[in-house]
């Protein structure tokens, strides 16, 4: 790789670090002001409820439609478009909920947020699959991570905001304002696509039937399923993991809190630590691993009563977690002609394991105990490890100049 095509992959891989990191930034706004936004439109619980169920249907339809809009429109082009359409719905958010006091106008600003976040979702992992195939390293675990501190950094503003009693629409439309103002400086550094094969030849683009068509192909499915355990596995510990401790274990909720806050910082050293371990033992083995650390560390949590040892357990779980999701989209992605529809197929099917995976969990718990509705993980989590070889490396390198 020559010195200047290596400085312009440098910039595009910094570039990608930064739109997953406005990207976590921004969802983390809206999380963190959910009760303000409540007293202010003075509703309740349920219609919480609705306005989050508005947000995961609007993310739905924007995982559906990524593909082809991504496609249509080019990973760049896509991914300042749906940013700078997040922008605006974070503002529509504040200005629905403090200037115009109307429940329906948040709802329908939270709808255009899930579905400009989705888009994006998808797009900046297509991107990152293609550094990955231009740099030759394993960096989808960084990006992930990458992602993650973009949340602790929104999260940390947005309790800062409410500490201080900043009204939700002046700190929601500063976030949207960032975002519209940030994201076209940065997406300058992502290429154009030119829809070049491994070879640097030019690919013919699918059709849509074949975008679709991706829906029934084996290798997919089977990187959706280990994508599907991991992410679920992910999920029912951000929903489920400091109640379960509070009710079956009998701490109090500030150590709750604790040990949530050791699964969260494991999951992030994981994806830290991952990339290099990956590049060296292959995708398939580091996903064995992995599985079987988060298999081995929920057994600790679901078996063990001792809360120093469930400790252990959170760590091994919250790392064996970590490098599933980002290694399913690399996978996903390897393919630079189909990486756009794959990895909407599986980052669809990863989503829906997020949505639908934490009530499954409470319906279950509600009836056995939530340590033991944590077995379906479990279940998942080996089903996963069995699927691991679909995610093996393709040969042959993409390059876009």
């Amino acid at each position: 790789m020559s010195t200047s095509v290596r400085t312009r992959a440098t910039a595009w891989r910094n570039a990608v670090f930064a739109i997953f990191a406005l990207n976590g930034f921004g969802i983390s706004a809206w999380v963190a002001r959910i009760p303000s936004v409540r007293d202010r439109l003075e509703i309740t619980t349920a219609q919480v409820g609705i306005l989050i169920f508005g947000l995961a249907a609007g993310s739905l339809i924007g995982l559906i439609l990524a593909s082809h809009v991504v496609h249509w429109l080019g990973g760049r082009q896509s991914i300042r478009l749906a940013l700078i359409g997040a922008g605006v719905a974070l503002a529509g958010i504040g200005f629905g909920t403090t200037v115009l006091s109307n429940f329906g106008v948040v709802l329908a600003a939270l709808l255009l947020y899930g579905f400009c976040s989705s888009i994006c979702d998808v797009a900046m992992n297509v991107e990152g699959a293609a550094v990955e195939r231009t740099t030759g390293r394993t960096i989808m675990p960084l990006f992930h991570a990458s992602w993650s501190l973009g949340t602790v950094a929104g999260a940390g503003l947005g309790s800062l905001a409410a500490f201080s009693g900043i009204d939700p629409v002046w700190h929601l439309s500063a976030i949207g304002l960032l975002l519209i103002v940030v994201t076209p400086i940065v997406v300058r550094f992502i290429p154009d696509d030119e829809h070049l094969a491994a070879d640097g030849t030019p690919t013919v683009p699918l059709t849509f039937g074949q975008r679709m068509s991706i829906w029934i192909e084996p290798r997919t499915l089977l990187i959706g399923l280990i994508v599907l355990g991991m992410a679920f596995t992910e999920g029912s510990a951000n929903d489920w993991l400091a109640l379960a401790m509070v009710d079956d274990r009998g701490v109090d909720n500030g150590q709750a809190a604790l040990l949530f806050g050791v699964f969260t910082v494991s999951m992030t050293l994981g994806r830290i630590i991952g990339g290099p371990l990956i590049d060296r033992v292959g995708r398939v083995s580091a996903l064995r691993a992995s599985g079987l650390a988060a298999a081995v560390g929920l057994a600790i949590v679901i078996l063990v009563p001792s809360v120093p040892v469930t400790v252990v357990g959170i760590v091994l779980w919250g790392i064996g977690a970590s490098l599933g999701f980002p290694m399913g989209m690399s996978a996903a992605g390897d393919d630079q002609t189909r990486a756009a529809a794959r990895v909407s197929a599986v980052a669809t099917i990863g989503y829906l394991a997020f949505l639908g995976g934490p009530p499954l969990i409470g319906f279950v718990g509600d009836r056995i105990g939530l340590l033991n509705a944590l077995w379906i993980v479990m279940g998942l989590i080996l089903l996963a490890i069995v699927a691991a070889p679909a995610a093996r490396e393709r040969s042959g390198k993409f390059s876009r100049g």
